[in-house]
């Protein structure tokens, strides 16, 4: 069990940071505009799939992705053929990722939205009742999508079965399960207590400092042992504290912040 005052220094830094005027520069800043869960999803995706890279970049390549869209993802989906997107995203590209690669994306997504009616639904679909973590539906939910667009996305959406820590998928499932101030959730069958940290630099080096895991390579291994020590914290929600630790390292905010990883 962790110590109560470990516990309650994540909490107050929970309390400090998870609150929406800290969310600015993150693409989560999309999310949270779409009201609509099956235009919330769709932006989510696309968001967290191009989530590598500075962030400024980020921000404005989501940005050119969801232009087209006009403020309707779902509509703009389900009214355009699947010819068309090659020609809409025809000279797009995010460093590693072009824009032929977003029109199979959007393909993938139309065709799940046909089969199954939402992305939520199949993910549901793929589900393992009472597997312990989200991954069993994450890699069938990436399987499908990969099928439905008839080419796989090594990069843009990594199989599960390989080992990455998969960090985008992770924090695509974190933004629509949960739901806070921060998260604006959607996702309601799926529990909070399977979700998986979504690790990158800044949570990997608070993990360490914590003592919660001795791994140097960031993969998926070393996510779920971090995924492990936060549910001893919080069984319920071990993902409860990611934006709050990821908004110290990568603001670079005072000091003070970090009097946590010292606490015993």
């Amino acid at each position: 069990m962790p110590s109560l005052s470990r516990k309650a220094a994540f909490e107050a830094l929970y309390t400090r940071f998870n609150d929406p005027a800290w969310i600015h520069p993150d693409p989560l800043e999309f999310v949270v505009h779409y009201l609509r869960l099956h235009d919330r999803e769709i932006v989510a995706l696309v968001a967290a799939c191009l989530a590598y890279g500075r962030v400024q970049t980020i921000l404005k390549s989501v940005s050119t992705v969801l232009a087209p869209m006009e403020g309707r993802p779902r509509d703009f989906i389900d009214t355009h053929a699947a010819g068309d997107f090659a020609k809409i995203y025809h000279g797009f590209v995010h460093r590693f990722t072009k824009g032929s690669q977003i029109a199979r994306l959007m393909i993938g997504i139309k065709k799940v939205l046909e089969s199954h009616g939402s992305l939520y639904d199949c993910f549901l679909h793929r589900d393992t009742p009472g597997a312990e973590t989200i991954l069993p539906a994450l890699e069938g939910f990436v399987h499908e999508l990969e099928g439905a667009a008839g080419c796989p996305f090594p990069f843009l959406l990594p199989d599960p079965a390989k080992g990455s820590a998969l960090k985008r998928l992770n924090l695509f499932l974190r933004w629509m399960v949960r739901r806070d101030r921060i998260d604006p959730g959607g996702w309601d069958a799926v529990s909070p207590a399977r979700l998986i940290y979504p690790l990158d630099t800044h949570i990997h080096a608070a993990a360490r400092s914590l003592g919660f895991t001795r791994r140097k390579s960031a993969d998926l291994k070393t996510a779920l042992e971090i995924t492990g020590r936060f549910r001893a914290v919080n069984p319920d929600d071990p993902v409860k504290y990611d934006f709050a630790l990821a908004r110290v390292g990568i603001l670079k905010v005072d000091s003070k912040s970090y009097d946590i990883l010292s606490v015993g």
